[in-house]
C-alpha cells in the first residue's frame, strides 16, 4: 500500500496526523510526505513537518493519494499551478483520491472531484460546487474511488473507515482503534454547527472577516475558471480525434 500526501505551508497538522497515525499501523503500508521541494514544511499550529520528497521524486502511481485541509495556506493553493498540475497526474494514476477538511477543495480545483460526491469543512462545503462537486454530509464520505472527511478531527474516522473499506476487513480497523483508544467523549457539544449555541457560531464564523471570504471567493472563483477552460480545451481536443 503506497500511501502518498502531499503537504503544504500553512496546513492544519491534525488533518493530517489524523490519517497518517492511523494508517501508520495498515501492514505494510509505506508513506511519502510530499511538497514543492524536500524540508522542513511549517503548518498553522507552528509545528512543522518534514517532506520526504519533491514532485518529481514522488511515485508516479500511488495507490492513495492524500490532501489535508487548512485556511489561508490551503486556498492559496488554488493559485499554484505546479500544485494542480501535481495532483491532477498523481491523482489521475493513484488507485485512491482523497482528503480531510479543506484539502477536497484543492483536489476540486484540480479537477479531481468533478461529478463526485465529496465533504469537506463546514465552512468551506459551499465552495464545492462550484467545480462540479456534489455536496454530501458526514464525517467521512466514500464515493466509488473518492474519499473525504470532515474538518479536522474527522481525520481519524476517515482513515478508519477508509481503512475498513479498502481491506474489506473491519476488524482490522477496529483493532487499530482500539490500539489508538479511539473512543471520543467530548466535554462539550458544540462541535458542529448544529450543536454550538449562536453565540460560539457567530464567534468562529467571525475568524473569517470580510477581506478573507473576498480573498477566498476570488481564489476559487478563478480556479473553477481554469478547470472549465481546461476541460474545454480537452473536450475539444477528444472531438479531433
Amino acid at each position: 500500500m503506497k500511501i502518498q500526501m502531499f503537504i503544504y505551508p500553512g496546513m492544519t497538522l491534525l488533518d493530517l496526523i489524523g490519517p497518517l497515525q492511523t494508517w501508520s499501523q495498515w501492514p505494510g503500508a509505506k508513506f511519502q510526505l510530499v511538497a514543492q521541494s524536500v524540508g522542513s514544511i511549517p503548518t498553522d499550529c507552528g509545528l512543522s513537518v518534514n517532506a520526504t520528497h519533491s514532485f518529481d521524486e514522488a511515485w508516479a502511481h500511488p495507490d492513495i493519494l492524500f490532501v489535508p485541509g487548512g485556511t489561508t495556506g490551503t486556498f492559496a493553493l488554488m493559485d499554484n499551478e505546479d500544485v494542480l498540475t501535481f495532483l491532477e497526474q498523481r491523482g489521475t494514476n493513484a488507485n485512491w483520491v482523497t482528503s480531510v477538511c479543506t484539502g477536497s477543495i484543492v483536489l476540486a480545483a484540480a479537477g479531481l472531484l468533478t461529478g463526485y460526491r465529496a465533504t469537506s469543512h463546514w465552512m468551506a462545503k459551499d465552495m464545492l460546487p462550484a467545480f462540479g462537486v456534489e455536496v454530501a454530509e458526514g464525517r467521512w464520505v466514500i464515493d466509488r474511488n473518492r474519499a473525504s472527511g470532515g474538518g479536522v478531527t474527522a481525520g481519524i474516522d476517515f482513515g478508519l473507515a477508509l481503512m475498513a473499506h479498502i481491506s474489506g476487513d473491519e476488524k482490522l480497523a477496529q483493532q487499530v482503534q482500539l490500539a489508538m483508544e479511539y473512543s471520543p467523549s467530548p466535554p462539550f457539544s458544540s462541535g458542529t454547527p448544529e450543536e454550538a449555541s449562536p453565540e460560539i457560531l457567530a464567534a468562529v464564523t467571525g475568524y473569517f472577516n470580510s477581506e478573507d471570504i473576498e480573498n477566498r471567493t476570488e481564489l476559487m472563483l478563478g480556479a473553477a475558471n481554469r478547470l472549465q477552460e481546461f476541460n474545454s480545451n480537452r473536450d475539444s481536443l477528444e472531438s479531433m480525434k
